[in-house]
C-alpha cells in the first residue's frame, strides 16, 4: 500500500444533504416501479444510469455541484434496482400460505438488515474485485462515462480535450435518443418487442426455439462486456436450446403448442441444469478469490491502523473505506435482530423446541453464505453487469442449501405435519442471504463507477446504506398493496385472471417445498455441475495456451440459465462491439474511437433505462398491460418484420455515424 504523504486534497462537494434527498426521492419512485414491473414480468431494471442522468439535469443549476455529488445520487438510487430483487423470494411466504400479507416491520427488517450487511461485506471485497481486478464492470463503466461527459469539469472527460468531450457527449445523447425512441415505438406495439420462433425438431416430439429481444440496452451490454463473454453466453444458449430443451421435451412427450412446451421445458428442466453449472462455477470462482479477498482484508486493516494513528491524510482518497472496525460493529448490530427474526418464526411455526438450534444454525448460514454469495455476485456483476447478474440462480442455490440443512438437521427430530414451518424458515433465511447478495452485487458496480470518477469509497458506502433504508421502507407497503389488488399466481385464493406472475418467487418457494418433501429432481443439478467441471478445464486450457481467448464458466452457466430473450441480443452486441473495435484500430486515435463506441453503448442503456422507468410507472397507474398500444394482436406478424428491420437499420446507422465522428475528431 502506498502510504507516502499525498498533497492535501482540495475541498469538494460530494456527500451532501441535497444529493442524499434527491437520491432518496429517486429511490422511492424507482423502487415502486421496479417492484410492480418485476412481479409482473419477472424482470427488474437497473437504476444507476437513469438516476445519474436525472441528478445531472437537476444539480447542474448549482455552481458547486460536482461529478462526485452526482455519483452519490446514483449510488443512493441504485438501491432501487437491486433491493427490489427481494420480490424474487419474499412473496413465496404468501404463496405457500404462511403469510396473508407482508407484515411491515418484519419485511422492512429483512430488507434493511440484509442490505446493510451487503454493503459491509462488499467493503473488503472492493479491493479484491474492483481495485485489483480486470473485470470489465460494463454498467459501472457506462455509468462513469455518462457522469464524465455530463460533468462541467473537462479534466475528467475521458477524451482529454474539449472537441473529444463534445463528441463523447453527442454519442451519449444520440444513443439515448435512438434507444428511447425505439422503446416508445415498441410500447405502442408497432414494433415487436422481440423476434422469436419456436418449432418442433425431429420426429420424437422435440421442440426448441430462439428469442432475440429487440432491446438496445441488451445490445449495448454486449458491446461493453466484450467478445469472449459474449461467446461464452452463446455457448450456454446453445447447450440450453440446441441440446437441453429438445432432449427434455422429447422425454416429456407432451402435446401442445411448441412455444408453450419449449418454455415449460426450459423453466422446469433446463434452468436447473444452468443452476448446477452456476453452482460449480461459483465454487471455482470463490476458490480463485480466496487470495485476493485475504489481501483485501489485510489492506483494509492496514488502512484502519493508519487512520487510528491520525495519518489519514497520507492515504489516497481511494483507500478511504468505512473503517474495518466499524464495519465489524455494524455487522454484529445486524446479527442480533436477524437472530430475533429467526427465533420469532421458529416459535410461530411450532418449532419452538428447536429454537436455539434454528437460530444459531440459521444465523451462521446467513453470515457465511451471505459472504460467499456476495463474492460470487460481485464477480458476476463485474463480468456482465449487475442488472444481468442471475440473482434468482443464486437464490435457487441458497434455498436448496438451507432446505437441505433443515432436512438433515431438524426434520428427523420433529413430528410430521410441520413441513410448512420448515419451508417458511428456509424462505426467511434465503430472503436475508438474497438481500445481502443483491446489495453487494450492486455496491461493487457502484464502487467501480466511483473508482473511475475519483470518488471516496466510504462516502459511497454510507450513501448506499441510506438508499437501502429508503428502499426497505417503501417495499413492504407496495408489496402489500399489490398482493391485495392482484395477488400472486399460485397463492391460495388468488384470482388467476389478474394475479401477478412472480415467476422467481414461485420457483424458489416450490424448490423449498420440493427439497423438504423430497420430490426434487437432483439429476438436473448434477448434470449442470458436470458441465461446469468440463467448462472449468476448457477455460484453464484456453487461458494458458492462448493470448486472449477464454470461456468463463459463469458466463456459460448464465447462458444456460437465463432465457434467450436475455442472452442472444447480448451476444449480438458483443460481436458487433468486437467488429467495431477492430475497425477502430485502423483509425489515427484507436483508443479514442473505441471510447466513443463505449459512450454510444452507454447512451443506449440510458435511453432505454429512463423509458423503462416511465413505462413501468404508466403500466402501474393505468392497470393495463399495454397502455400505449396503438395496434391490436392482428398486427403482431407485421410488427416482427418492421421492428426487426428497424432495429438492424438503427444499429448500422448508429455505428456508421460514430465511426464518422471518430474519424473527424481524430483529424481535428
Amino acid at each position: 500500500m502506498n502510504t507516502r504523504p499525498q498533497p492535501a486534497a482540495a475541498p469538494r462537494t460530494e456527500l451532501t444533504v441535497r444529493g442524499l434527498v434527491l437520491g432518496v426521492i429517486i429511490t422511492v419512485a424507482f423502487t415502486a416501479a421496479n417492484v410492480f414491473f418485476g412481479l409482473k414480468a419477472g424482470l427488474t431494471f437497473a437504476t444507476s444510469i437513469p438516476a445519474a442522468v436525472i441528478s445531472m439535469a437537476l444539480l447542474r443549476r448549482f455552481r458547486d455541484s460536482t461529478i462526485q455529488e452526482n455519483n452519490i445520487v446514483q449510488t443512493v438510487a441504485s438501491a432501487a434496482g437491486t433491493l427490489s430483487s427481494i420480490i424474487f423470494v419474499l412473496p413465496g411466504l404468501v404463496m405457500i400460505g404462511w403469510w396473508t400479507g407482508f407484515p411491515y416491520w418484519i419485511s422492512f427488517a429483512i430488507c434493511a438488515l440484509g442490505g446493510i450487511l451487503g454493503v459491509m461485506y462488499s467493503i473488503p471485497l472492493r479491493r479484491a474485485l474492483v481495485t485489483n481486478s480486470e473485470l470489465p464492470y460494463p454498467e459501472g463503466v457506462a455509468c462513469a462515462e455518462v457522469l464524465k461527459v455530463g460533468s462541467p469539469d473537462e479534466s475528467l472527460s475521458s477524451a482529454g480535450n474539449v472537441e473529444e468531450s463534445r463528441a463523447g457527449l453527442m454519442a451519449v445523447v444520440w444513443g439515448s435518443i435512438v434507444a428511447a425512441s425505439f422503446a416508445v415505438i415498441v410500447a405502442t406495439r408497432v414494433f415487436a418487442s422481440d423476434v422469436a420462433a419456436y418449432f418442433r425438431v425431429g420426429d420424437k416430439g422435440s421442440v426448441t426455439g430462439f428469442d432475440f429481444n429487440l432491446s438496445m440496452a441488451l445490445f449495448a451490454v454486449g458491446h461493453l462486456v466484450g467478445l469472449w463473454v459474449g461467446v461464452a453466453m452463446l455457448l450456454g444458449a446453445i447447450i440450453g436450446w440446441a441440446w437441453g430443451v429438445p432432449h427434455y421435451s422429447a422425454l416429456a412427450a407432451t402435446a401442445g403448442a411448441a412455444a408453450d412446451l419449449a418454455q415449460a421445458t426450459w423453466s422446469t428442466k433446463v434452468r436447473f441444469v444452468g443452476a448446477g453449472t452456476i453452482g460449480v462455477a461459483a465454487i471455482w470462482t470463490l476458490g480463485k478469490l480466496v487470495k485476493p479477498v485475504i489481501s483485501g482484508l489485510a489492506s483494509a486493516m492496514a488502512a484502519s491502523r493508519v487512520r487510528k494513528s491520525g495519518q489519514m491524510d497520507t492515504l489516497p482518497r481511494t483507500e478511504h473505506d468505512i473503517p474495518i472496525g466499524l464495519v465489524g460493529i455494524i455487522m454484529l448490530a445486524c446479527f442480533l435482530p436477524i437472530a430475533w427474526l429467526l427465533g420469532h418464526l421458529s416459535v410461530q411455526s411450532g418449532l419452538g423446541d428447536h429454537m436455539w438450534t434454528l437460530v444459531v444454525g440459521g444465523l451462521i448460514y446467513c453470515v457465511v453464505m451471505g459472504f460467499l454469495v456476495s463474492a460470487v455476485c460481485g464477480y458476476m456483476a463485474g463480468l456482465i453487469g449487475s442488472s444481468n447478474s442471475p440473482l434468482s440462480g443464486i437464490g435457487i442455490l441458497v434455498v436448496i442449501g438451507a432446505a437441505l440443512l433443515l432436512v438433515f438437521g431438524i426434520k428427523p427430530l420433529m413430528a410430521p405435519g410441520n413441513e410448512k414451518g420448515l419451508v417458511a424458515f428456509a424462505l426467511l433465511v434465503t430472503s436475508v442471504v438474497f438481500t445481502i447478495a443483491a446489495i453487494a452485487n450492486n455496491n461493487l458496480q457502484d464502487l467501480k463507477t466511483g473508482q473511475l470518477v475519483d470518488a471516496t469509497p466510504a462516502k459511497q458506502q454510507w450513501a448506499l446504506v441510506i438508499g437501502v433504508i429508503a428502499g426497505a421502507a417503501i417495499i413492504p407497503p407496495i408489496l402489500d398493496l399489490l398482493n391485495h389488488a392482484y395477488g400472486f399466481a399460485g397463492t391460495p385464493g388468488a384470482d388467476p385472471s389478474k394475479a401477478l406472475a412472480a415467476p422467481q418467487a414461485g420457483l424458489i418457494s416450490a424448490l423449498a417445498q420440493g427439497v423438504i418433501q423430497n420430490n426434487i429432481d437432483w439429476s438436473l443439478i448434477r448434470i449442470g455441475g458436470m458441465i461446469g467441471i468440463v467448462l472449468i478445464v476448457v477455460d484453464e486450457v484456453l487461458r494458458r495456451t492462448t493470448k486472449s481467448a477464454h470461456l468463463s464458466p459463469l458466463a456459460v452457466g448464465l447462458g444456460i440459465y437465463l432465457p434467450t430473450s436475455a442472452t442472444l441480443m447480448v451476444v449480438v452486441g458483443a460481436l458487433a462491439g468486437s467488429f467495431y473495435d477492430r475497425r477502430a484500430e485502423r483509425t489515427k486515435k484507436p483508443e479514442s474511437a473505441k471510447q466513443l463506441g463505449v459512450l454510444l453503448a452507454s447512451g443506449m442503456i440510458v435511453g432505454e433505462g429512463l423509458l423503462g422507468v416511465l413505462i413501468a410507472a404508466i403500466v402501474a397507474f393505468s392497470g393495463m398491460d399495454a397502455p400505449l398500444a396503438l395496434v391490436g394482436p392482428e398486427f403482431a406478424n407485421a410488427a416482427v418484420w418492421i421492428g426487426g428491420i428497424a432495429f438492424v437499420v438503427a444499429m448500422v446507422v448508429l455505428y456508421r455515424w460514430i465511426e464518422g465522428v471518430a474519424r473527424r475528431t481524430a483529424d481535428a
